[in-house]
């Protein structure tokens, strides 16, 4: 039996979105490793962006938790093991601290993680610290560890602000709305770290900053318990995957490379922007990311799309999801109006909205089995294909996307989580509809038969996802 482990944690929260949590969290991290420590950030809920800043910024991977599409013994898995090698855990939560089901504080309460209160100082002062004490005693069992103001103007300001705590209420800092450090948007969320040629500079910034504010020490140590550790089967042993990663395909969750990986799958990446030609592979997978950003490079790489279309002429697995899905259609139109015929793989058209078009947690019920993910995009897509499935949200949330299958390959709005449904995912990558059987068979769930797994045609009404 796996003994428990100690590591110090806080969940950084705020009252509402847009407070800056991923900024703090990012400073929080680059400041305890400026000073020599192990940093581990996890990011509540779904989210590849805000990820992608924290790696940076902790020079670590940076996993997802939650409640419900990572699950409960997923989460505490994640965390015990970052508790063997961290001196400290930051998880970043979503939203506002109390939003959602399962929200943040679920989270915190859950695994004994105090909350760290980020809160806007903007135009603020006395009024701070009543902000501050209704976040802490709202929910009297929720571990609560301080509070940290971001945005900030002057040194008075921030005096003001830490002499409005009460009750014990530990001042964590406060950063300022003048040091350069605010991470830029678009409309997904935050631009991508590989976009930002000075976020090594910011970060740093940042850091300093926050040292400056406060006396620097970690916070109070957590247990974390030990989980049931269920290794993979080799599902995918020798099964060769080419994964699309470059600058218009960039949303992945490692969780899912490191479960493909843990199957026994060789993993290959390339640009379809920049490549000529697949990998060598057996499947294929492309992810979501920003295509409406570079969907003219795209088009323009008729060497890359006459290779996914032979790669599907073939009769091999692709899954696309999101901004993969997009590629495959036959064309994709910006928010300006320009028009660029793409893969051509999926009969339909999408259009960028400049509001977004749907946001939700997902659960879908596939032929291989029911798989967790979530859904975020900006665009509309107009098809007559029939969906062979439907996402449901757990919370009543927007979407209810729909799934596309042509022959082996499947195509949705759906971002899935991987390790919510090992052996469906094996079954949706592996090389031939035996192998998927298989896969299947080894599931604790009821086995499909082979004519559910064979190319379908039919299924509920199109729709306008």
């Amino acid at each position: 039996m796996s003994q428990p482990r100690h590591c110090p944690a806080v969940l950084i929260a705020a009252p509402a979105s847009g407070q800056g949590k991923t900024t703090v969290t990012a400073a929080l991290a680059r400041l305890h490793r400026n000073q020599g420590r192990k940093v581990r950030v996890f990011k509540c809920g779904p989210d590849f962006l805000d990820p992608m800043i924290l790696e940076r910024a902790s020079g670590a991977p940076v996993y997802q938790l939650d409640m419900w599409m990572v699950g409960e013994q997923e989460s505490r898995r994640l965390l015990w093991e970052a508790a063997a090698e961290a001196d400290l855990i930051l998880i970043e939560g979503v939203m506002g601290l109390f939003d959602g089901t399962p929200s943040s504080a679920d989270l915190a309460r859950h695994f004994g993680v105090p909350v760290l209160g980020v809160i806007d100082g903007t135009a603020m002062a006395q009024t701070f610290g009543a902000l501050a004490l209704g976040l802490a005693r709202y929910q009297p069992d929720l571990p609560f560890a301080g509070v940290l103001a971001n945005r900030v103007g002057t040194l008075r300001h921030a005096q003001l602000l830490e002499g409005s705590l009460t009750e014990g209420l530990r001042w964590y800092g406060a950063l300022s709305r003048e040091t350069g450090i605010e991470l830029p948007s678009r409309h997904l969320g935050l631009v991508q770290a590989s976009e930002l040629n000075d976020l090594d500079l910011r970060l740093d910034a940042a850091a300093d900053a926050l040292a400056s504010s406060c006396e620097v020490a970690l916070p109070p140590a957590v247990e974390f318990a030990a989980p049931d550790v269920i290794a993979a089967e080799p599902l995918l042993a020798g099964v060769r995957i080419a994964v699309a990663r470059d600058e218009a395909f960039a949303f992945t969750y490692g969780a899912s490379l490191d479960l493909l990986r843990a199957m026994g799958a060789e993993l290959s990446f390339f640009s379809p922007i920049r490549d000529r030609a697949l990998p060598e592979a057996d499947s294929l997978y492309l992810p979501g990311g920003y295509p409406e950003l570079h969907h003219v490079a795209l088009a323009q790489n008729t060497a890359m799309l006459n290779a996914i279309r032979a790669h599907h002429r073939a009769g091999k697995p692709l899954l696309a999801e999101c901004g993969g899905m997009l590629y495959l259609l036959d064309s994709l139109t910006d928010v300006e109006g320009t028009r660029a015929e793409l893969v051509g793989l999926l009969a339909g058209d999408a259009v960028m909205q400049k509001r977004l078009a749907a946001l939700a947690l997902q659960a879908v019920e596939l032929p291989e089995g029911s798989l967790r993910g979530h859904t975020y995009h900006h665009s509309l897509t107009t098809t007559e294909l029939a969906p062979i499935a439907r996402g449901l949200s757990p919370n009543g949330g927007r979407g209810a996307e729909a799934v596309y299958r042509e022959g082996r390959m499947t195509a949705s709005y759906v971002h899935f989580y991987f390790p919510s449904n090992p052996s469906a995912i094996a079954a949706l990558f592996a090389p031939d509809l035996e192998a998927a059987f298989a896969a299947m068979r080894r599931s604790d769930k009821p086995a499909p038969t082979m004519d559910q797994l064979a190319p379908v045609g039919a299924g509920l009404p199109a729709k306008r996802s």
